[in-house]
């Protein structure tokens, strides 16, 4: 007769990509790691080098790493310039880390898009028929929030002018800081959002007719 299998012979796998309710699946692979008593990775997949992300991407990248080792996750693992099938990259890091459960979101953004669909959950079953798929809805309100409050980014720069920062959309030698500029839909000003790095970290700032709402702390962190 086979041994039974125990609470730490499970294993969860937590799949994330590029967008905001990635966080919330990291939480979710935690609290069933602890209700099962077993340990938990987090993935990402990407079909680009680490070294050609997006200051947001990365952003987002080292947030999940430091949330990962916040809540005692075994290991996060990038697969950064893959090619092969988003399914089969999944199943090779379950097999090597010998996964018994996926955590997957519904509504994720970008390229797993796909995942709602069931030609994406059926190759991943077909990879891994012996391994429990969970797929987690994500809030249409999280989803929404960037892509129907705000137009799509584009690189701008900021230039001190007295006490404030404008924005300029051409690099120009009195630029100071590089970042994103999101601009609010249905506006026929420059208001909305910038994005910025700083060191590891991502900061924005409110913007309102081409202008930083709170030049302090973009000062602070050119000084810095």
């Amino acid at each position: 007769m086979g041994a039974i299998r125990g609470k730490m012979d499970e294993r969860i796998l937590v799949c994330v990509f590029y967008g905001p309710n990635g966080e919330r699946l990291i939480r979710r692979g935690h609290q069933l790691s602890s209700m099962l008593g077993c340990p938990f990775y987090v993935l990402t997949v990407d079909p680009l080098p680490v070294d050609e992300f997006d200051a947001e991407k990365t952003a987002y990248i080292e947030r999940w790493k430091d949330l990962t080792k916040e809540l005692g996750a075994t290991e996060f693992v990038i697969r950064d310039n893959e090619k092969r099938p988003t399914a089969k990259v999944i199943a090779e890091v379950a097999n090597q880390q010998d996964v018994t459960q996926i955590i997957i979101g519904q509504t994720a953004k970008s390229r797993w898009e796909e995942i709602t669909k069931g030609s994406f959950i059926n190759s991943l079953l077909r990879e891994l028929p012996f391994v429990d798929l969970h797929v987690v809805s994500v809030a249409r309100t999280i989803r929404a929030s960037e892509d129907e409050m705000f137009e799509r980014g584009i690189r701008c720069y900021l230039i001190q002018e007295g006490d404030s920062y404008v924005l300029s959309f051409a690099q120009r030698k009195e630029c100071q800081l590089e970042g994103i500029f999101f601009k609010e839909v249905g506006t026929d000003f420059n208001n909305g959002i910038f994005k910025f790095m700083d060191g590891n970290q991502l900061h924005q700032v409110s913007v309102h007719d081409g202008k930083i709402d709170h030049p302090e702390k973009i000062k602070s962190c050119i000084e810095a």
